[in-house]
């Protein structure tokens, strides 16, 4: 054998087992929740035990006697009841101080940081999650490598080749019925149209709408999310990673009405999707984590709202997930121009995700190495 012939041979042999190590890894299943428009993580894991919380919300801070209380300093909104069994069941991690540094203020600059996990002052065109199945493809029998669900925003998904959107998968499949095969064409982006059609159509032939859950999921937009998400978990097709969005955190006024709505949807829809997920057993093969653009400022405004920020906390969730308090509590000793200063960088929740949940190599998505939290169980 010729020297390259061997090197060549050698090269193939140590990347089938890192391909066969990523399709088996993604029969774990990723569901990511964007809390759009940014949520103010300080009333939703309150430190309820520090005076200068109620001194910078005289008027929407949460009453101490209303919090539901995690320890001795530290309690979750009271919208958020429908989460607490998770939590004592040691399902439920909650991650404070989560950011990165230079924070971009603009909605559309820093959720585009956080969807492509770019520095903030690097621009790039597709998502993290887009990056990683290039890096290490999910089965090509899968009927899709992601789908978001609800609109066309991507998101971290952005610019992958087999990924989806879709509101219903019903709905998808009836439209893909449509999409037929038209044969080959000389024209190079005519060919790239007519092979994303039949891909479509191949994709919905493989997604299955008729799960008879048991669950009652809530009556809203999100709790149908929630349920297209349970169907595709218990699809036959099989998916990697689904993206679910719930919109209207951007509370600039009369915030505490709308929030408590708000985190009274997430709540009841989380509750409802591991309820799912264990009639299919699937809990324990499933990671959920949310994610937004920023926080809230700290000081409350004039509209007992609360103005773009920084630093939030965010939730881990799973039959895997080793419950618990993760980060570091709000200093409001050290602000930095009226904000709080992180203290976990997002990426560490993506390499988390990439390297503990999936056992890949995240930096080859990330661009570099972040460090991971020990969140989750073997």
């Amino acid at each position: 054998m010729k020297r390259r012939e061997f090197l060549a041979a050698s090269v193939a042999a140590l990347a089938v087992p890192r391909l066969a190590l990523a399709q088996s890894a993604y029969r774990r299943l990723l569901v990511l929740v964007e809390m759009k428009g940014g949520n103010d993580g300080l009333n939703t894991v309150v430190p309820y035990a520090d005076s200068a919380y109620y001194a910078l919300r005289p008027r929407i801070g949460i009453a101490r006697d209303t919090v539901l209380q995690l320890d001795a300093r530290t309690g979750l909104h009271p919208a958020l009841e429908p989460l607490m069994p998770l939590w004592r069941a040691g399902e439920l991690a909650l991650v404070q101080g989560v950011g990165y540094p230079q924070p971009n203020l603009s909605h559309f600059r820093s959720i585009e940081i956080w969807d492509t996990a770019s520095a903030s002052d690097q621009y790039l065109s597709r998502g993290w999650l887009a990056r990683a199945f290039d890096s290490d493809p999910a089965p090509a029998g899968f009927a899709a490598d992601g789908v978001a669900v609800g609109g066309h925003d991507m998101g971290p998904l952005a610019g992958g080749r087999r990924a989806i959107a879709l509101n219903d998968p019903g709905q998808f499949q009836r439209q893909a019925r449509l999409v037929r095969a038209e044969g080959r064409s000389a024209n190079p982006a005519l060919e790239h149209i007519l092979r994303v059609e039949a891909e479509i159509a191949q994709a919905a032939s493989r997604l299955s709408a008729d799960v008879p859950f048991a669950t009652e999921f809530p009556q809203s937009p999100f709790g149908n999310a929630v349920r297209t998400a349970a169907e595709l978990a218990a699809n036959r097709g099989g998916v990697a990673a689904v993206r679910l969005t719930l919109d209207g955190f951007d509370t600039h006024e009369n915030q505490p009405a709308r929030q408590q709505r708000l985190l009274g949807e997430l709540a009841e829809g989380l509750a409802a999707l591991k309820r799912a997920l264990l009639e299919i057993r699937r809990w324990d093969e499933t990671l959920v984590m949310t994610y937004a653009e920023f926080g809230r400022r700290p000081q409350e405004n004039a509209s007992q709202g609360t103005d773009h920020g920084t630093a939030n906390a965010h939730f881990v969730a799973g039959g895997r997930v080793r419950g618990g308090l993760y980060g570091a509590a709000p200093d409001f000793g050290a602000l930095e121009g009226g904000n709080l200063r992180h203290a976990v960088d997002f990426r560490s929740l993506y390499a988390t995700a990439l390297g503990r949940w999936w056992g890949l190599d995240a930096s080859r998505a990330l661009g570099g190495r972040f460090p991971t939290l020990e969140l989750l169980r073997a």
